[in-house]
């Protein structure tokens, strides 16, 4: 089964059709026994990093997300869910998240008015390194964006996907041992992303590193 976690916000609803469509069996929930029994975790975001973070906190699930992650489980974090994953926010006036990943989360400061924030619409992503959910993705697919906030990965390794965006590039999507995120939805980017959940939904957590672009540690 794969759990859904309930944070009080976010697109839930939305991630759970995904996998409906998919035929794979899901759960939305808050309730730290059965998320820790779940095969896989789904992290989904819209929302605020403080509210999402309080919710977390009262309801006993930071240290369960958190062992999960140190224990292998496949862990799929999207937008916020994958924003939640680094060390700390600029949202909300600084809030200190997860810590599974390293790395920062800065809001974008657009330097033309043409670059609205949030970010919204399709955007292209670069996949900079192999990995198991992406066997027969393309190397550039448009995928849905809607955000102000991107992550900035504290160490060379972690960028698995990259798009530009107010004079920005930027971190698209993150990956580290049985994690995976991405900025974008992949419940509302179409084909391509409903392909890339059918590959998390089988994939068993683990990663088979390849190798990274010279240029991915200068990737925000």
């Amino acid at each position: 089964m794969i759990a859904i976690v309930d944070y009080g916000a976010g697109n839930l609803t939305s991630v759970r059709w995904a996998l409906d469509e998919l035929g794979y069996p899901s759960r939305i929930s808050s309730d730290p026994a059965e998320i820790v029994r779940a095969d896989r975790i789904i992290f989904p975001g819209v929302g605020a990093a403080g509210a999402a973070m309080r919710h977390l906190r009262d309801r006993g699930l930071i240290e369960i997300l958190r062992g999960a992650v140190a224990a292998g489980v496949p862990f799929l974090g999207i937008c916020l869910g994958m924003q939640i994953l680094f060390e700390r926010t600029e949202e909300d006036g600084g809030v200190e998240t997860l810590g599974v990943l390293a790395g920062d989360v800065r809001r974008f400061q657009p330097s033309y008015a043409r670059d609205k924030i949030p970010h919204m619409g399709w955007n292209l992503v670069r996949w900079l390194r192999p990995h198991p959910v992406l066997e027969g993705i393309s190397p550039t697919v448009f995928y849905y964006f809607v955000h102000s906030y991107y992550a900035c990965p504290g160490r060379p390794g972690l960028t698995l996907g990259a798009a530009e965006y107010a004079g920005v590039e930027f971190c698209a999507a993150a990956a580290c041992g049985s994690v995976v995120a991405t900025q974008f939805h992949i419940e509302k980017s179409g084909r391509p992303g409903l392909a890339l959940l059918d590959r998390f939904a089988r994939w068993d957590g683990r990663e088979r590193p390849g190798p990274a672009r010279p240029s991915e540690e200068r990737i925000c």
